[in-house]
């Protein structure tokens, strides 16, 4: 029902920057949140920010400071700028988006977009 187009990853240098995008199509009529999740090798997946059709944020703690969530409503679009990258950050990031319909709540994921921090 909802497809992504996720892009931005790829591989940077510890004290880099990326900016990963998703752009969400297919049957969307509200969506009430997008975010992103990442899963490093061998770890759980772990939320990193999402934000609300409404505007509001949320981060994991460690990343906030760091990382800046962003949307583009008419665009169905969600943004995440990494900035001063650890080798840490090394994960598959995962977009998601969560829709409201009929009073039920539905999450839809990307296909997730490989960062890797190394020297």
């Amino acid at each position: 029902q909802v497809q992504f187009e996720e892009s931005g990853g790829g591989l940077v240098q510890p004290g880099g920057s990326l900016r990963l995008s998703c752009a969400a199509s297919g049957s969307i009529f509200s969506i009430s949140a997008m975010g992103w999740y990442r899963q490093a090798p061998g770890k759980q997946r772990e939320l990193v920010a999402t934000v609300t059709s409404g505007g509001s944020t949320n981060y994991a703690n460690p990343l906030k400071g760091r990382f800046t969530i962003s949307k583009d409503n008419s665009k169905n679009t969600v943004y995440l700028q990494m900035n001063s990258l650890k080798p840490e950050d090394t994960a598959v990031y995962y977009c998601h988006a969560d829709l409201n319909r009929n009073g039920r709540n539905y999450r839809y994921w990307g296909q997730g977009t490989q960062v890797t921090v190394s020297s």
